[in-house]
């Protein structure tokens, strides 16, 4: 409620000053989807609301839904864009971002732990590529009033992720399997794939992802080299 809250603040003073808003949403909103790869258009399934998981798809639905509103009813300018994996330098394995915490783990030669079997499958997008998109659907005229796929569409499954991670990094961890009901509340759903079709804004800006995930990870590694040098000094 607050997100939503603090969503319908930012349009109404987009709308006083007549500004574009670009309004991030994520690939969660596709839920339990099963056609591949996801369109912007796509009938949507989510679980029960007695899965917490499901309260943040939800909630970016309705940032969703109150966006189109101020677009159709006011005229406002504003392009939602959903988010799939973004990834990069500083980003905090705090909050569970697995690509940090792989490489953290890899670098401190701790065993590289996985979620479940290691089976479902994502697609990483390099942060530089994702803000080019961003900056390219802030300027185009012809923007506002859709929703865009913002993601790269190469697949790794997570057990694929971290053997691409140690040996990148010529790490000595082992890859750890934790089961799902370990590490996550009872009847926690996981997605097999999240995958974007990114030819809407391909044909509307001309983007597509350019930087691979080893070249990712390579800034990452360099990044947490320097993080850590910099915090013994």
């Amino acid at each position: 409620e607050t997100n939503v809250m603090g969503t319908e603040a930012v349009l109404r003073a987009a709308l006083r000053y007549g500004t574009r808003v670009l309004l991030a949403s994520t690939s969660e909103v596709y839920g339990k989807g099963s056609r591949i790869p996801f369109g912007e258009d796509d009938d949507i399934l989510l679980g029960p609301t007695s899965k917490s998981r499901w309260g943040y798809a939800a909630s970016k639905m309705v940032d969703e839904f109150l966006g189109m509103a101020y677009y159709h009813e006011h005229g406002l300018e504003v392009v939602p864009f959903r988010l799939f994996n973004t990834t990069g330098p500083r980003q905090s394995s705090r909050y569970g971002m697995v690509v940090p915490r792989f490489v953290g783990q890899a670098l401190r030669n701790d065993p590289i732990t996985i979620y479940g079997d290691g089976s479902q499958r994502r697609c990483f997008c390099d942060v530089q590529d994702v803000v080019r998109a961003i900056i390219a659907l802030s300027l185009h005229p012809d923007a506002p009033g859709r929703t865009y796929n913002v993601g790269n569409t190469e697949e790794i499954s997570i057990l694929g992720l971290a053997e691409l991670v140690r040996d990148q990094l010529g790490s000595a961890s082992e890859i750890v399997m934790i089961p799902y009901e370990q590490a996550y509340a009872p009847g926690f759903e996981d997605m097999q794939r999240r995958v974007p079709d990114i030819s809407r804004v391909q044909s509307l800006v001309g983007w597509r992802p350019e930087i691979t995930l080893a070249e990712t990870l390579d800034r990452i590694r360099a990044g947490m080299i320097a993080e850590v040098a910099t915090s013994k000094l």
